[in-house]
């Protein structure tokens, strides 16, 4: 949680290489950057074209921020690929209570994503709710948030879709009995690192990534809704029929089954995270979560309505791979594609996740946040890598240490907390900020309904079924003044951490960066 200067030297980086042999350095350890944009040739300086994967990289005399390389169809499959994924990392269709709130959950986020669109377009600087909350609130609120999504949601989300990762892709080796956990948790860390490397090589081949494995899933999700048509013509409708039955359940059952549904839908707003990189994103932005989440939206309906026409809702309950049985069912000798297209939809949805996460650590580490060496991006490749790898680290800490149910909770009862924030951000602006540009504005009511909701989401499940987790996780978030006060507020800076910063960006090959808004 340490601030440099924000001082800018006259150093090119062609002269990179050559100063950290030398270890030259400014008075906060950090290596200089350059002056001027320039022709997009190597670092050398040489003048060759980089390699269309690892990006054009960085130029003599060029000041080193991230590029502008996600265009509306990366845009799309960032947030189609990264909330595809929820529907078989967990039964989000435990219609016995899901179901029933199905239009409910789609509502919401819908509508929390349009307010989104705008806060988006208001502050193009990434890192998503931290920056909203910058504006409204100021630092300490933003420092809280940083701090749980940095140490816990981010990392947690990742290490669940890469241990559902692991799951299916091990059981496809496994006949008679359950994979191995140890087995399973080693292919895990392994996606992470697969994922890492991906993201620290090439923002456009982490992009390309995503479109690829988002293409594929989308061929996946009309498979299993193409043989679910072919079921429903045969007649199987019965439980279609029962669907919606059963007991009414308590407003606080109510929100706690919300949590599984509405962490199928999680990756909405990761977009938000990337705003820098997005190429003209007062249009890309909105219209990318116009398209993405109805198509989400479309897909998941579609999704349940074909399982329902060959499984009851019990044995979709009972089942610990949903699509796997329904793949047996209805593909016959090809059920093989099944366990294949989630392993695709997991491992996509990671690399979306990462892509997003390392994002918001470098936005609030180039503030002071958090330490100076996460918000540097590597010299010619111009990736955040420390930011990558710290996610990272924490993920596989948690894929060894955790499970899936227990992180699921913690996420989803802290992410609403500050979901609801966010709407809070966006009234609040509405007033204190009125002349701010908004290219996309939405109607202050629906802000204020997905902030009430929020509010209920968190209280409910305290209020029906008190818990010592609740209360763990809001102590959690408080700790943060412990570090936020010393190290942020009054800018304590060790003297050793200077010697830290330096060889880290020696050893990462990274330098600080000019924020995108000196070029918009």
């Amino acid at each position: 949680m340490l601030r440099h200067n924000g001082s800018i030297r006259d150093v090119s980086t062609a002269d990179w290489s050559a100063k950290v042999g030398s270890g030259a350095k400014d008075p906060n350890g950090s290596i200089g950057r350059g002056t001027s944009e320039t022709a997009e040739t190597d670092s050398s300086g040489t003048g060759g074209m980089r390699d269309s994967l690892e990006g054009t990289g960085s130029a003599q005399n060029d000041l080193i921020h991230l590029k502008r390389r996600v265009g509306l169809f990366s845009g799309v499959a960032l947030i189609v690929g990264t909330m595809i994924g929820g529907i078989y990392t967990w039964q989000f269709i435990l219609l016995l209570k899901l179901f029933q709130q199905f239009c409910g959950i789609r509502w919401k986020f819908y509508s929390s994503a349009l307010a989104y669109a705008e806060l988006g377009t208001m502050n193009t600087s990434s890192g998503a709710e931290w920056a909203y909350f910058m504006d409204a609130f100021g630092a300490w609120p933003a420092f809280l948030f940083s701090w749980v999504s940095t140490l816990v949601l981010k990392p947690s989300q990742m290490a669940i879709i890469c241990l559902s990762f692991a799951q299916y892709a091990v059981e496809a080796f496994v006949a008679e009995c359950d994979p191995p956990l140890s087995v399973v948790k080693m292919v895990a860390i392994l996606a992470i690192v697969s994922i890492l490397f991906v993201n620290c090589y090439s923002v456009n081949l982490g992009m390309a990534v995503q479109n690829v494995f988002t293409s594929a899933k989308l061929i996946a999700v009309l498979i299993v809704i193409c043989g679910g048509a072919y079921k429903l013509f045969q007649g199987n409708t019965q439980h279609l029929q029962n669907a919606f039955t059963g007991p009414t359940p308590s407003l606080g059952a109510i929100a706690t089954a919300f949590y599984t549904g509405l962490w199928a839908y999680d990756g909405w707003n990761n977009l938000n995270y990337v705003t820098e990189e997005i190429q003209n994103p007062s249009k890309n932005l909105p219209r990318s979560i116009i398209i993405g989440i109805p198509l989400v939206t479309l897909c998941y309906a579609l999704i349940n309505v074909s399982y329902l026409a060959a499984m009851s809702p019990t044995e979709m309950i009972e089942s610990e791979a949903v699509a796997v049985t329904f793949g047996n069912r209805i593909l016959g000798a090809m059920a093989w594609l099944m366990p294949l297209s989630v392993t695709i939809s997991t491992f996509g949805s990671a690399n979306g996740t990462l892509f997003a996460a390392g994002r918001l650590c470098f936005a609030a580490s180039r503030e002071g946040h958090l330490l100076d060496i996460l918000s540097y991006v590597h010299v010619r490749r111009l990736t955040p890598a420390p930011g990558l790898i710290f996610h990272s680290m924490i993920a596989g800490a948690m894929v060894l240490y955790g499970t899936i149910d227990s992180l699921i909770d913690f996420f989803s009862f802290t992410a609403w907390i500050f979901y609801g924030g966010a709407m809070l951000a966006l009234i609040v602006m509405r007033y204190t900020k009125p002349n701010y540009p908004r290219p996309y504005k939405v109607p202050l009511i629906i802000p204020i309904l997905v902030m009430v909701i929020s509010g209920y989401l968190v209280v409910a499940p305290i209020i029906e079924k008190p818990q010592i987790e609740y209360l763990y996780a809001v102590l959690f978030i408080f700790t943060g003044f412990i570090f936020y006060i010393p190290f942020v507020h009054y800018g304590y800076h060790p003297k050793f951490m200077n010697n830290f910063t330096l060889f880290f960006q020696m050893l990462f090959e990274v330098v600080p960066t000019t924020s995108m808004a000196m070029f918009d």
